[in-house]
C-alpha cells in the first residue's frame, strides 16, 4: 500500500472585501493572480453573509479591504471572511487593510475613553488572523497591538517618486502639519535634500475636526511647501495649515497624504484657494463626486503586491524601503 503524498507547494488565494474592488483586481494582476470568487452578500436586516466559491485548504490568504464608510460594515465583512477562511482549513491567513480602522483611536488622551485600534487588533486575532498588512498606520504602537507579525507599509516611495518629477527642490520646503507628524516630514526633507518647517497646533479636545493654527517653525517667505500628511479626512486641518503657510510668504502649497478620507466637506475644503495642488494614494475608493482637477492620485497596488509577493515567499518586507522609513 503506497503512502500518502503531499507536494508541499504553496497556494496563494487573493480575497476581496466589496469596499474596494478595483484594489484587489489591481494587486491580483501585479501578482498574475486572480481574486478568489466569493458570494458575499448583505441580508435585509443588514447581516453580512460571505462564502468562497472554491477550496482553500491549506492556502496562504490575504483578504483585502479599504476600511472606507461605512466603515464598520467592511470592517465586519473582513472579519466575517478571515473566520470563513480560518473555517475552511487556510493555512495562514492575512488581513491587508491598506487604511487600518479606527487607527486615531489609539490612546487614552482623557479618562474613559476606548483604545478602539487595540479592539480591531484583537478582533482580527479573534477571526483567524495570522498577520496583518497595513500602509502608514497613524502610530507606530499599532503594530503592538496584535500578537502577530504586523507588516507596517510605507507609501513615501510612491509619493516621493511622483514629487521628485513635479517638484524643483532649490525652492521646496518640506512642512509637518502638527507635532505627531515631524519624524516622518524629517524623512522626506532628508529624502528631497530639502529643509523642514513645522507647524504648531492647538485642538480642542471637546470639538471634534476642529483646529486651530498657531505658530510656524521653519523658513517659509517665497518658498513652495510641501505639506504631508498620512490621512486627510475633513480637510480643515489641512486647508488652516495651508492658509497659515501663504500668510506667512509661501508661493505655493502642495499636500501630499496616504489615505484620501475625504469625509464632507473635505473635496470642497481642498479646492481652497491656499492650497495649489493635492496628491493621495488611492489606499481607499475615491468616486468621481470625490475627484477635481486639482488632486493627483497614485496607484498602490504595486506596493501592495510586492508586499504580499515578499511575505509568501518569505522574503523580507523591510528590504522594499531600504530600512529607512
Amino acid at each position: 500500500m503506497s503512502g500518502i503524498t503531499a507536494t508541499g507547494q504553496k497556494r496563494l488565494v487573493l480575497i476581496s472585501g466589496r469596499a474596494h474592488p478595483e484594489l484587489a483586481e489591481q494587486i491580483a494582476e501585479c501578482l498574475g493572480s486572480e481574486l478568489v470568487p466569493t458570494d458575499s452578500r448583505t441580508f435585509a436586516n443588514g447581516e453580512i453573509y460571505a462564502r468562497f466559491d472554491e477550496s482553500v485548504r491549506g492556502s496562504d490568504a490575504f483578504v483585502i479591504q479599504s476600511h472606507t464608510s461605512p466603515i464598520n460594515e467592511w470592517l465586519m465583512e473582513q472579519l466575517i471572511m478571515v473566520d470563513a477562511l480560518k473555517r475552511a482549513s487556510a493555512k495562514r491567513i492575512t488581513v491587508v487593510a491598506p487604511f487600518y480602522p479606527y487607527a486615531r483611536q489609539d490612546k487614552k488622551g482623557r479618562g474613559r475613553e476606548p483604545i478602539s485600534a487595540r479592539l480591531v487588533a484583537d478582533l482580527f486575532k479573534a477571526a483567524g488572523a495570522d498577520r496583518i498588512m497595513s500602509i502608514d498606520l497613524h502610530a507606530a504602537q499599532i503594530q503592538g497591538f496584535f500578537d502577530g507579525p504586523v507588516d507596517h507599509l510605507f507609501a513615501m516611495p510612491v509619493l516621493l517618486e511622483h514629487m521628485q518629477r513635479e517638484l524643483d527642490p532649490s525652492t521646496l520646503t518640506v512642512v509637518s502639519p502638527d507635532m505627531g507628524r515631524v519624524r516622518v516630514a524629517d524623512i522626506w526633507s532628508d529624502k528631497l535634500g530639502v529643509p523642514l518647517a513645522i507647524i504648531h497646533k492647538r485642538r480642542d479636545p471637546l470639538v471634534p475636526n476642529q483646529v486651530s493654527v498657531h505658530e510656524i517653525v521653519g523658513e517659509v517667505d517665497g518658498r513652495v511647501c510641501l505639506l504631508v500628511d498620512d490621512l486627510i479626512d475633513t480637510g480643515r486641518t489641512i486647508v488652516k495649515a495651508a492658509e497659515a503657510l501663504k500668510a506667512s510668504g509661501a508661493i505655493g502649497v502642495v499636500v501630499a497624504a496616504t489615505h484620501a478620507v475625504f469625509s464632507d466637506p473635505a473635496v470642497e475644503l481642498l479646492q481652497s484657494e491656499a492650497i495649489d495642488s493635492v496628491v493621495v494614494t488611492d489606499t481607499l475608493p475615491l468616486p468621481a463626486h470625490k475627484r477635481w482637477d486639482g488632486l493627483t492620485v497614485l496607484p498602490i497596488a504595486p506596493l501592495l503586491a510586492n508586499a504580499i509577493r515578499e511575505v509568501f515567499t518569505d522574503g523580507s518586507v523591510t528590504s522594499m524601503f531600504d530600512g529607512a522609513a
